[in-house]
């Protein structure tokens, strides 16, 4: 068993999320950052790999005083349960994401991370080590699920997408796509990785809504199984 598992990425309208220097854009506006905060708040997990702890810092904590107040009620911490996929073990200890906000931290290693590094880490995060050189993602989503977490928000970057996407293990993906242009054939795009060479392999998208947010256009997209 694994949890449901949705991607959530905002792109330009020319498919780039940043720069080709990796320097973060608005790509939305007001009404996509509170969806955001909400969808957040209603996921029992949050997941990122680490080029996106290194190259943005985030903390993935939920902004609104209202939605904290809502998992509180609930009986929940006040933020989701953070997760790094970190196959070599380099979050960096004072990272925003092991230290801001309230609940748990989740750091997804494999073999290849040394002792040492995992020492570190585990004095921030509960530590998962699974695979030999890169992180076994369907191990991983299996010990999330025996945690709890039924409902898992991926937010990035395009490595770990397409990881996710390759493997099957995406339900659905939701996209904001803003309207701006930031162009260069180095800008990353949402999904990055090897990505597929015949057209067999592509995953398949089955759409569910589409509805105009912000300046932009919000779809909501179901991911066919092969």
């Amino acid at each position: 068993m694994r949890p449901f598992v949705f991607v959530n990425v905002a792109m330009s309208a020319d498919g780039k999320i940043s720069t080709a220097e990796r320097r973060q854009v608005r790509i939305s506006g007001d009404d996509d950052y509170s969806r955001v905060d909400r969808i957040k708040a209603e996921s029992d997990a949050i997941m990122v790999g680490i080029g996106t702890v290194l190259s943005d810092n985030p903390s993935l904590t939920v902004k609104s005083p209202d939605l904290r107040a809502w998992r509180r009620e609930a009986g929940k911490d006040e933020d989701p349960i953070r997760v790094v996929v970190d196959s070599r073990g380099r979050t960096p200890p004072d990272a925003d994401i092991l230290h801001r906000g309230a609940g748990k931290r989740i750091i997804a290693v494999s073999r290849a991370a040394s002792p040492e590094t995992l020492d570190v880490l585990r004095r921030y995060a509960t530590v998962i080590v699974t695979g030999d050189e890169t992180v076994d993602l369907s191990a991983l989503l299996e010990e999330l699920y025996r945690l709890g977490v039924r409902r898992l928000m991926v937010e990035g970057g395009g490595t770990l997408i397409w990881a996710l996407m390759e493997k099957g293990l995406v339900d659905e993906l939701q996209t904001f796509i803003g309207n701006i242009i930031i162009g260069g054939k180095d800008a990353p795009t949402p999904v990055d990785g090897t990505g597929s060479f015949r057209d067999e392999d592509f995953p398949r998208l089955a759409l569910i809504e589409a509805d105009r947010l912000d300046e932009g256009l919000l779809i909501r997209w179901r991911v066919k199984r092969a």
